[in-house]
């Protein structure tokens, strides 16, 4: 019996179809299925670290993952779903650990700090060779750029953590709603500054980048928090005009 589509699901031995994003990313699959893709990640992710992104194959991938070529592009569309692949969990991984770590907390600073801290440390493992990527992600047109389209379902998730930063802390009920909509978005690209900080820091540990969130964090949860005084209302009222007019058009909303 041929298996089914990766975007179909099987309900009471019926074959279902479901949205599809590009790559296969994101969707329900059956176990043996989750698994031949997560081996073809992991493989993936392995090869890129020991020769480079530009001198890794699909086909160097499949092999060494022990499948077919066909079934490789089964999976993953081209490389650069791969990364999309690895974006996708890396940030699951991320927003799930961020969440159980600031549970109990309701500064706004703090929660702020714990969730930057959470991505450093899950993306510690593959810092080494972050910077391979690099080249490619910041190429506008790149579909690897964390303001593609392609992106679009990472970037969603970390966003959406941001927006629970927020929402979750005892200072979201005082400021201005439409700031409040706006923030998680403007708090996600501040991720993206530590980001870049971080793809270059070579210091043990990335220690540098980590004392840059802490003394960076609270310095940003301030200015934040003095938006809810009038007398900065007309500031925060230009402030958000930027963001609507010349930040948010320029990042991708949505999965070709």
């Amino acid at each position: 019996m041929e298996e089914p589509n990766q975007s179909d699901r099987v309900t009471d031995g019926r074959v279902e179809s479901a949205p599809e994003l590009p790559g296969g990313r994101a969707l329900p699959k059956t176990d043996k299925s989750e698994q031949t893709r997560a081996l073809i990640l992991e493989t993936a992710m392995r090869l890129f670290q020991e020769r480079g992104y530009e001198k890794t194959t699909m086909r160097a991938i499949a092999t060494e993952a022990g499948i077919s070529v066909g079934n490789a592009y089964y999976y993953f569309a081209g490389k650069e779903f791969l990364i999309q692949g690895f974006y996708d969990r890396m940030t699951y991984e991320h927003a799930a650990d961020a969440r159980r770590r600031m549970a109990h907390t309701r500064d706004f600073a703090q929660r702020l700090e714990i969730a930057l801290e959470s991505w450093l440390d899950t993306a510690a493992p593959y810092h080494e060779f972050a910077a391979q990527f690099f080249r490619t992600a910041a190429d506008p047109t790149s579909s690897l750029s964390p303001f593609s389209n392609e992106s679009h379902p990472a970037r969603a998730t970390a966003v959406a953590l941001f927006r629970e930063v927020l929402a979750g802390s005892e200072l979201a009920p005082k400021l201005d709603a439409e700031l409040v909509e706006l923030l998680p978005d403007v708090l996600w690209l501040h991720l993206m500054i530590v980001v870049l900080y971080w793809v270059f820091d070579r210091t043990p540990d990335t220690e540098r980048t980590r004392e840059f969130v802490r003394r960076s964090t609270p310095m940003a949860a301030r200015v934040i928090n003095l938006s809810r005084y009038k007398v900065f209302r007309p500031i925060v009222r230009d402030a958000k005009g930027l963001i609507q007019d010349f930040i948010l058009p320029t990042i991708g909303r949505t999965a070709k």
